[in-house]
């Protein structure tokens, strides 16, 4: 149907560590041709900002068109900016992620590091402008990871050019408190809470007085209007008792909270009297996605805790797990639907929704699409919440445990067709050698191996696994190739149920592969691991990370393969690029290009988005479990392409404290039509290689707290 892109009021209402190789396969050269040349834009060249993490409507996509298949062999590195925030949980200090995408606005780029500190540079140059520090606890103790994913912007219409805190930037920070700040000078603005900031752990249920470890903030607020939208990360495995989920909206100006919406209130029946049910969480880590067009916002919201027992959250637990429009004036839900129903798998929705237009006999129709884990993709009617492919209800496993109560059925997508297998089977099992592929098999034919097989004490293999699938750096899109750019991960987790009084408080922090949920006072707690063979490589065949392009009118799969390569995590032995690499991070759409870093490797790396072909790759000083971003600074000026180059302490990727700026030189090149420019460019060079193998960086699936919101 047609829809007016005018406000439609009330129509909601009515509509409702090393790995020891002694073998290597060398994968063959491959070249791949650049698409047809695109001139660089030669008109005049307004300010092209980035005003949000993830791009406007969740779709990391720039109208900029400087940086080409023509052309991106010319990108070269203009500065490098270094945080000083970077920790391997050395010398008592929690491990860092570096995980943000910067925001650029007023020709400054705003930068958010893992200890949730922020630093306004010069768009052109790099130079530190000033820095601000809301002095979390870095302490071990406290917090085994920190990140933080970004901030937002926000202009005052009503206060005059140069008033103090007109342009604010608004963090909230990983101890759960929510800063606004003068975007000129980073001080804290003294009319927005009190003296610049609010505690968002008051008034939250079973989160005031806890360890601020268990109750944060990793995502960039949402901006919509004069209101910022928070929700929470939590740390769900570790009581059934859980803080609660709840989505807050404050105004901009002054701190007012304005609106709560609380997922587990009086759903399914339970819960008396609007008061919660016994269970917490089905939080909303990810980022939100405000739509001002129609005055909504998207929120992905998590699984109620505890992540792996629900027999204290019986139901579907309706609004966990799911994709919730809430009108942006009060808070009511519009519409919602359920990707898992009563999750044991920590399926958390972790992607930004994504928004955009699809046709339907011959109308343009407002669209948000939905990743999962799961390796799904959803697309639904923004307004009505109308689902724009066939779903199926489909039946799934039953659970062995006592007391617990699987859902019988979980929804499927028709189309787009699962983008990661779907479960295991014993001759899927893989090895590098014979003997390592045996005892895969084994473990295989040994434990529960279906797609959405409850946890079980014998053990179950979720693939699957809590790492994804999609995970948080998102979607990227082009509107108008109408192609949806999706990196995915294909690494799964074993989970084993074991008696609660087996496992103490001590086996929380037991590092190595094994991670621990207590999820007292249930009577099991989860053992999780990653599902190695005996030579610490994946029992699943590679491809290991992958990237796809979707057509969003068809749903069909236009182009994918693998993504990045391990030969990081091998020392540099060379390794086939047809084994891909766990990549966390997403996709930036430009100029015909899907650039993107994510991988294990070391690398950003461009490709044609006609063809899938990579057509540029530049090292990076460090592994970038990011999302890129580019815009342009000045009238004139050139096209900027930046990204956080940090690594990942869980993952066990190269750490680093890196902002590297690539741009193209000051006079544009105008590249061969056959291939671009061969400055920085590597693409189709052969096999990788790289130095000798470096001890303790195997790549550690579910490492961590057992919580799915500390990737």
């Amino acid at each position: 149907m047609a829809v007016s892109k005018t406000r439609l009021g009330k129509l909601w209402a009515v509509a409702l560590g090393g790995i020891p190789l002694t073998v290597w396969l060398l994968a063959p050269a491959t070249v791949t041709e650049a698409a047809s040349s695109t001139e660089p834009d030669r008109a005049p060249r307004a300010v092209a900002p980035w005003e949000h993490p993830d791009g406007a409507g969740g779709r990391h996509y720039s109208t900029l068109n400087e940086i080409t298949a023509s052309t991106v062999g010319g990108l070269e590195v203009v500065w490098t900016y270094r945080t000083g925030d970077v920790s391997a949980q050395e010398d008592g200090r929690a491990g860092t992620s570096f995980a943000s995408t910067p925001i650029a606005v007023d020709g400054r780029l705003f930068v958010s590091t893992p200890y949730s500190r922020v630093i306004a540079l010069d768009g052109e140059t790099g130079e530190e402008i000033w820095t601000f520090d809301p002095e979390i606890d870095r302490s071990d103790r406290v917090h085994t990871m920190v990140t933080n994913r970004g901030i937002s912007t926000w202009v005052d219409t009503e206060a005059g050019p140069g008033a103090t805190c007109r342009r604010r930037i608004f963090l909230a920070s990983f101890d759960a408190r929510l800063f606004a700040l003068d975007a000129a000078d980073g001080r804290p603005c003294p009319d927005f809470g009190v003296d610049g900031r609010i505690d968002l752990a008051r008034g939250i249920a079973r989160a005031e007085g806890v360890q601020r470890g268990h109750y944060k903030q990793t995502a960039p607020p949402a901006v919509i209007g004069d209101r910022v939208v928070v929700g929470s990360s939590i740390f769900d495995g570790r009581a059934v008792e859980a803080p609660s989920g709840a989505v807050r909206a404050f105004d901009a100006r002054s701190g007012e909270q304005l609106w709560r919406w609380e997922p587990l209130i009086g759903v399914d029946g339970e819960g008396e009297g609007g008061e919660p049910i016994v269970a917490g969480a089905a939080n909303t880590w990810a980022t939100i996605t405000p739509d001002p067009e129609y005055d909504l916002v998207f929120v992905p919201t998590g699984s109620a805790s505890p992540d792996s027992w629900g027999g204290a959250r019986p139901g579907d637990n309706r609004y966990a797990n799911s994709l919730v429009a809430l009108d942006t004036e009060d808070g009511r839900v519009v519409w919602h639907f359920q990707a898992v129903h009563h999750d044991l798998w920590d399926y958390d929705l972790p992607t930004p929704p994504t928004l955009l237009e699809i046709e339907r006999d011959g109308e343009s129709v407002p669209a948000v699409a939905l990743a999962t884990k799961m390796g799904f993709l959803f697309f639904f009617h923004r307004l009505t919440g109308e689902a724009l492919f066939p779903i199926e209800e489909r039946p799934v496993p039953g659970s062995r445990i006592e007391g617990e109560h699987a859902s019988p059925t979980q929804p499927f997508p028709v189309k787009p067709a699962p983008l990661h297998p779907m479960g295991l089977e014993p001759d899927d099992a893989w090895g590098l050698t014979p003997v390592d592929r045996q005892a895969c098999r084994r473990r295989i034919e040994e434990m529960d191996t279906e797609m959405y097989a409850p946890p079980s004490r014998r053990g179950t293999v979720s693939y699957p696994g809590p790492l994804g699938g999609m995970e948080w750096g998102g979607l990227g899109y082009d509107p108008e190739r109408r192609l949806m750019i999706v990196n995915t991960n294909r690494v799964a987790t074993v989970t084993r149920l074991v008696p609660a009084a087996a496992v103490g408080e001590g086996d929380m922090r037991a590092g190595g592969k094994r991670s621990v949920a207590l999820q007292a006072p249930a009577p099991w707690s989860a053992v999780r691991e990653p599902f190695f063979s005996p030579l610490s490589l994946p029992c699943t065949p590679p491809p290991w990370g992958m990237i796809h392009a979707v057509d969003v009118a068809s749903g069909e799969v236009v182009w994918e393969g693998p993504l990045g390569t391990v030969r990081d995590l091998t020392g540099g032995v060379p390794t086939p690029r047809a084994w891909g690499s766990p990549n966390l991070g997403g996709p930036l759409v430009t100029g015909g290009l899907a650039i993107i870093a994510a991988t294990m490797d070391r690398r950003i790396r461009a490709f044609e988005l006609g063809t899938g072909g990579v057509v540029w790759e530049a090292e990076l000083p460090a592994s970038a479990q990011s999302t890129p971003m580019t815009y342009r600074p000045r009238p004139g000026g050139r096209q900027f392409l930046v990204v956080n180059a940090g690594g990942h302490v869980g993952i066990r990727s190269t750490l680093g404290d890196y902002v590297v700026a690539f741009a193209l030189p000051e006079t544009p090149l105008v590249a061969d039509a056959g291939g671009g420019s061969e400055v920085g460019s590597r693409a189709g060079d052969g096999p990788e290689a790289g130095p000798g193998i470096e001890a303790g960086r195997t790549f550690e699936a579910g490492q961590g707290s057992g919580s799915g919101d500390e990737r």
